[in-house]
């Protein structure tokens, strides 16, 4: 997690909390180190947030701060919701802690007959999870396509044919049977799709495709008008 963005959980974190919270209990909920939450306790009372406590005691957020809210409409928000529960059976882990983590947030942003109306559960996204991988979670891939970092696969095709792999993750697509992980291969020099539950193992290498993943998308994407076009002169 960026520095930036655990700030932000950090403020989150203390604002939704009604007691002290332990530097230890932060550092649990953000998987970093202790060490780091005391730097960056440090790094928000510098910029004048008011966060009171101290080591081995906890932290509380002094009331009245607040960050500048996101106001949303009843449909907005309820909008928001139900993308939540889809999350929610998309079978990705990761995600679905996410998903949980931002319904919390919302809850505790939003005004109180809102929050109710919320509560209700009027809207519900069912049915079965896709197939996922074993052996990894699709964080990893969404990390790299983050950092536009290569990743080694080990494949088995439809024929059940094994391959050793060098991609450029570029997307994930989430069907309703399985999630595939769009990337550069270079083994075929091409844009191609890979089952994610067919990936035995996937390995984040040390090495970087900074600035070509935005090309790499176009081109995947600019084959989508060709097969538009192709189907239309039929």
């Amino acid at each position: 997690m960026r520095k930036a963005s655990r700030l932000f959980e950090i403020i989150q974190i203390l604002k939704l909390s009604r007691t002290a919270v332990t530097a230890q209990s932060i550092a649990d909920q953000l998987e970093v180190t202790v060490r780091s939450i005391y730097r960056d306790i440090a790094a928000l009372q510098a910029m004048r947030v008011p966060i009171e406590g101290e080591r081995g005691l906890g932290y509380i957020l002094r009331p009245g701060f607040d960050l500048p809210p996101l106001m949303f409409t009843v449909e907005e928000t309820e909008a928001i919701m139900l993308g939540l529960q889809m999350l929610e059976r998309s079978g990705d882990n990761s995600l679905m802690r996410s998903a949980e983590s931002v319904n919390r947030k919302i809850a505790g942003a939003v005004p109180e007959p809102l929050r109710r109306s919320l509560q209700s559960s009027t809207l519900y996204a069912w049915g079965s999870p896709p197939q996922m991988p074993k052996d990894f979670e699709l964080e990893q891939v969404r990390t790299a396509i983050r950092n536009e970092q290569v990743l080694r696969i080990d494949y088995r095709d439809d024929r059940g044919e094994a391959s050793r792999r060098m991609i450029k993750p570029l997307a994930l697509i989430y069907y309703v049977q399985t999630v595939n992980v769009v990337a550069w291969c270079e083994l075929r020099q091409a844009i191609r799709n890979f089952r994610s539950e067919r990936i035995a193992q996937c390995v984040t290498q040390e090495r970087f495709f900074k600035g070509e993943g935005d090309r790499l998308r176009a081109l995947w994407t600019s084959g989508w008008a060709n097969a538009a076009v192709k189907a239309a002169s039929i």
